[in-house]
């Protein structure tokens, strides 16, 4: 790398540059001519950057990564644009993977600074947005250079469009679109260098798989994760009217050239949508962009690539299609894909909350507003509404019901509360009504009203569908209740209803159901209807655009979602009832363990049933958790749709939902047939719910049951043959003695029998008939002493009794005196009990 250095530095001195040739590290020793006409005749090739590209692919392989970017870094910055157009599809590939996913690239999904501190930087620095690659990318755009990306890797509703010849809506495709010569493979986009580096930087989230050993990771904590971010803050800013300018050597291009050939026309910013009008691909036209817009190109770019990357994976036929209970999944994200999805959100809500106070309102826009600020306020509505609304769409209705769906609740909810992200919030107090939703709001909400009323009810349904018992479903439900019990936001979004269901005289066409913001003056504005009609016509726009004109809305605030509501607060009710007796049922099964268990001399519970939920595995903390949710969730849920205890308490009481006398829950309802009791359909939404469930135990041979994990598994081998062993040879003897009805019988009849099968309760008709044709005699059991607890008491009690200078043997003795005396008294005990139920 000195070398490498040395040679830079005299190829940058101007009184050297003019007599010599400098040759990279990489390049082949030759001879340095002092004329560059002899050397480029005596060396072509050095002239070729096809050699440039297979020397770094060569070094890409022999040296380190940390060599590897610094030699880039200089390759960026003394090779000219027409050598570095070459290798540019290559680095881009080489970083971040291949689009097929087979080649891995950097793993910047993986990449973390407390795991890999030193590649960690390097790799932050040189893509950050004012870096090396940066600093490629502007260098390659100056030249106007395209790049080939195949349309086969776009996602689908705009790989199918641009396939059936058909332009998709959004401007990110247009006048890019490259037919293939005759015999030709497949269609291209013609992308500039930074829509290209964009494209691949986009689409690494969805290609790229994780590699075995990273499901761990977090994702907040990796590289992408945060370059992402960086972009964001860099080409979205939410500071400033322009956007940061990229640092220049002297003497080098423009830093942040426009594109000769804009991505879209400034003017198009108005919410005018164009979805509806399928335009012929042949028919691409020039488009003749203001000149004010060049400044803003990058951040037009970066949305738009990000949303069509990450959103637009469903259209809407598509999404129509899927509600078809047989319809297969086109596109799956991962958690990953979606918390990059909730960055997004978070900080376009950031970028267009930061325009200013006389800026906000449309009808006080003026000519003197800057490209950005009027980018600021069409970011959301013209490029990521609807795209979001059918993602989220299809999240809600195919995403696994456990708690991973965690992460699509929180893109919802950031998506939702765009106050969050206002500068005023700062500056809020944390009084009640300080978190007042204000009416400042209130065009947000009734321009996203499916966001807040279908997507809820969505909630709804799958709410009603999981284990409320669980923590962490109990706090899915809570975050929801919590942000639509937000003051003043039930009554906009029922007030966004109201202009929905309004009788509309005039029902336009389809196409022309959007609303665009008037910006004429005069008469013409004389010739609306009123503010009202004007804001329902706002709402049915957005409805019928994203659901089509013959969707049928149902109200959120109407009887059929009450009654969801209801039903909810009724599993909310029931589920803390069964947290609340699985506590007392782990209360009394800890507190009722003889001491003499914890030592190994009482047989262990082998019939442990396992909880349909993780309450058990994290203790009475969880439970306490768990109750608080669902108490705080049914606050929240009975002061939105203002439900009385009136109703609640008549609607459990319906249900069966009460305690026994004793306090535990009932069993799962039933019905008694012939081969015993059988489910209802009630019964069984109970157990798949968790709100009741059967006490489950082993009913089979104990000495054939399963090994468990406190078990040594060689030990309970052994000892079972030991055992059946003796039992072999002396079950004759051993059945003599447990006939015996003087004290002896009733002590062999303690240790050799175990307690007979009639006792037992729920059995199935099938394992009663079992049970029956296996009558089992008396028989010694050696199974305790294969257990981990039992070998671990031995050893304790051996070990102080050394401390008091007791011998093995002598300490032996006395445990098996103690046990004698300890079984003598258990037998009394046992025949008592038999001669009082007698």
């Amino acid at each position: 790398m000195t070398t490498f250095r040395r040679g830079v530095a005299e190829w940058r001195s101007p009184s050297l540059r003019r007599a010599t040739l400098w040759v990279p590290q990489w390049f082949p020793k030759v001879a340095v001519f002092n004329v560059p006409q002899e050397a480029a005749m005596a060396f072509p090739h050095l002239q070729q950057p096809s050699f440039l590209l297979a020397s770094l692919k060569a070094d890409s392989v022999n040296k380190p990564f940390a060599q590897r970017c610094q030699d880039l870094v200089k390759v960026i910055e003394d090779f000219p644009a027409k050598e570095l157009h070459a290798i540019f599809p290559w680095l881009v590939e080489s970083i971040f993977g291949s689009l097929d996913g087979v080649l891995v690239g950097w793993n910047l999904r993986c990449l973390q600074g407390r795991v890999s501190p030193v590649e960690y930087s390097i790799a932050m620095e040189f893509l950050d947005p004012g870096g090396p690659m940066m600093k490629l990318v502007y260098k390659l755009q100056a030249e106007d250079y395209k790049f080939d990306f195949p349309v086969s890797y776009l996602p689908g509703p705009v790989k199918a469009s641009i396939q059936e010849r058909v332009l998709p809506d959004s401007p990110l495709y247009h006048n890019k679109v490259q037919f293939p010569p005759t015999g030709g493979l497949g269609l291209n986009l013609a992308l500039n260098p930074f829509e290209y580096y964009m494209f691949f930087f986009a689409l690494s989230l969805i290609t790229q798989k994780p590699l075995p050993g990273t499901l761990h990771i977090r994702t907040s904590d990796c590289a992408y994760f945060i370059l992402v971010d960086r972009y964001l803050s860099w080409f979205l800013p939410t500071e400033g009217s322009v956007l940061p300018a990229l640092s220049s050597s002297p003497g080098g291009p423009n830093p942040s050239p426009a594109p000769r050939t804009p991505t879209m026309p400034f003017a198009s910013y108005g919410l005018h949508h164009t979805s509806l009008l399928k335009r012929h691909i042949s028919h691409q036209t020039s488009v003749n962009a203001d000149p004010a817009s060049h400044e803003i190109w990058r951040s037009e770019t970066l949305l738009q690539v990000f949303v069509e990357m990450w959103l637009h994976h469903y259209s809407l036929e598509m999404y129509q299609k899927m509600q078809s209970p047989h319809a297969k999944e086109s596109f799956t994200p991962t958690e990953e894909h979606v918390l990059v999805v909730r960055l997004l959100l978070k900080h376009l809500h950031a970028f267009s909350n930061s325009l200013k106070p006389e800026q906000v309102s449309p009808s006080t826009h003026s000519h003197a507003t800057s490209p950005l600020e009027e980018f600021k306020r069409a970011a959301v509505p013209r490029f990521v509404q609807q795209k979001l609304y059918l993602f989220l769409q299809h999240c809600f209705g195919h995403w696994p019901l456990d708690a991973s769906f965690r992460a699509v609740l929180e893109m919802w909810l950031s998506y939702l509360q765009p106050w969050r992200y206002a500068p005023e919030k700062q500056a809020q107090s944390s009084d009640c009504q300080a978190r007042c939703v204000s009416e400042r709001w209130a065009p947000f909400v009734q321009e996203n009203l499916l966001m807040y009323t279908k997507l809820f009810v969505g909630f709804l349904s799958r709410a009603l569908r999981t284990d409320l018992v669980s923590p962490k479903n109990a706090l899915m439900v809570f975050r929801v209740a919590k942000v639509f019990a937000q003051p003043n936001l039930a009554e906009m979004i029922q007030k966004g209803e109201q202009l929905f269901l309004e009788p509309e005289l005039v029902i336009p066409h389809r196409q022309h159901r959007l609303f665009t913001a008037p910006t004429f003056t005069g008469s013409f504005l004389s010739s609306w209807p009123p503010a009202v009609t004007d804001a329902s016509f706002k709402v049915k726009s957005h409805v019928y655009s994203l659901e089509g004109q013959d969707c049928k809305y149902t109200p959120m605030f109407g009887p059929e979602v009450r009654t969801l509501v209801l039903r909810l607060a009724q599993l909310i009710t029931q589920a803390k009832q069964t947290a609340k007796s699985i506590s007392d049922q782990c209360g009394e099964s800890t507190a009722g363990r003889p001491f003499l268990s914890w030592l190994g001399f009482c047989s262990t519970d082998t019939n442990g049933s396992y909880a349909a939920n993780d309450l058990d595995e994290m203790g009475q903390d969880s439970v306490r958790k768990t109750d608080e949710y669902l108490e705080k969730a049914l606050e929240y849920l009975c002061q939105m749709f203002r439900l009385s205890e009136a109703q609640l308490t008549q609607l459990t009481l319906a249900l069966g939902t009460t305690q026994d006398e004793n306090g535990k829950k009932q069993l799962p309802d039933c019905v008694v047939g012939e081969d015993g009791l059988i489910l209802t359909p009630l019964g069984r939404y109970q157990i798949i719910n968790g709100l009741r469930r059967f006490d489950i135990e082993y009913q089979g041979d104990s000495e054939l049951q399963p090994i468990r994990s406190y078990e040594i598994a060689s030990l309970v081998r052994v000892l079972f043959r030991l055992s059946s062993a003796i039992n072999r040879r002396f079950a004759g003897p051993m059945a003599a003695l447990c006939s015996r009805a003087d004290f002896l019988g009733s002590f062999c009849r303690y240790h050799l029998t175990e307690p007979g099968l009639a006792d037992r309760h729920l059995l199935s008709p099938v394992a009663r008939g079992c049970a029956a044709r296996r009558p089992r005699g008396p028989r010694l059991s050696l199974r305790f002493l294969g257990s981990y607890r039992t070998l671990l008491s031995l050893l304790l009690a051996f070990f102080v009794a050394s401390l008091f200078c007791i011998g093995p043997l002598p300490c032996a003795l006395l445990l098996v005196l103690g046990y004698l005396l300890y079984a003598v008294a258990m037998t009394l005990l046992t025949e008592r009990s038999k001669l009082h139920h007698l």
